[in-house]
């Protein structure tokens, strides 16, 4: 494609298609490259993210920049979303940045703040073109490690969902039934009934974080319940831990930049198992 697309445009052929576009997390050159290569490899359009996590490494415009520079080579549609945004300042960082999705995430304020903030969102990205993602209910966190939401899960209701939605004009939404950020240490148990009847209370696409873990079977009956985006970073990053512990193991004196650059190679196989999983293989 060889540009950036809104975020939407990706969920609504999902949607059609009965299939979910996976969201990665990246935070540099070397594995926004990798996921867009496997995501090329299988025809699959990618959403790539980062967040408040992510830009003490590198601030958005710099990510921005290197993503619209690997997406010139690239045949496969792409997004670049702001994953988890904790304030109005940061979404219009991004926004000048050039991303084409944006999330703040004020689930666990105030009804009023939340409506209020996400309306505020909308009225600066939509003249621009830019999708916006909210979040009603809490997903919360499995373990301390995350750097998304903390603290325990509130799950959605789907009535104050479509208020939400209605009130604040959100283009996707991200939803709390079961799910939570980080390393499961169970399996997690995804209300599908409250999911169908939020998927039915709001038609527009909904998003599911915490997709780290998710049983493949769960995965497809989510998405056949509305989900249109997945969250993958648990994976991702855990993918690139042991691959550098290992290297360290094996060789103290590691050249750096060959560890790290074997290190952003080990996501490859994670990106194609979620490309798979949510069927966005082959849709591009």
């Amino acid at each position: 494609m060889g540009e950036l697309l809104p975020m939407s445009t990706l969920l609504q052929t999902a949607v059609r298609g009965g299939f979910a576009v996976p969201a990665f997390c990246v935070w540099n050159a070397e594995t926004t490259e990798a996921a867009l290569r496997v995501a090329s490899r299988l025809e699959a359009p990618v959403i790539l993210m980062n967040g408040p996590g992510e830009f003490p490494l590198l601030r958005p415009k710099v990510l921005a920049d290197i993503t619209r520079a690997l997406v010139k080579t690239c045949t496969v549609p792409a997004a670049l979303h702001l994953d988890h945004g904790d304030s109005l300042q940061l979404v219009d960082e991004c926004l000048a940045a050039g991303y084409t999705s944006v999330m703040l995430d004020f689930s666990r304020r105030s009804w009023d703040e939340n409506v209020s903030a996400l309306r505020e969102t909308v009225a600066r990205a939509r003249p621009l073109g830019v999708t916006v993602e909210g979040e009603i209910g809490h997903v919360g966190s499995n373990d301390s490690a995350s750097t998304e939401s903390q603290g325990a899960s509130t799950l959605t209701e789907p009535a104050e969902a479509a208020a939400y939605v209605a009130a604040a004009g959100v283009d996707a939404l991200a939803v709390s039934v079961g799910n939570a950020h980080g390393q499961y240490t169970r399996l997690p148990s995804l209300d599908f009934d409250r999911l169908e009847a939020i998927r039915d209370a709001v038609r527009i696409p909904l998003v599911l974080h915490g997709g780290s873990g998710t049983p493949p079977d769960d995965l497809r009956r989510a998405i056949s319940l509305g989900i249109a985006k997945v969250n993958v970073a648990t994976e991702l990053v855990a993918a690139v831990r042991s691959s550098l512990m290992d290297q360290w193991q094996a060789k103290t004196n590691l050249w750096t930049p060959a560890a790290l650059a074997v290190a952003a190679q080990a996501i490859e196989p994670v990106v194609e198992r979620w490309l798979r999983a949510t069927g966005a293989a082959g849709r591009a």
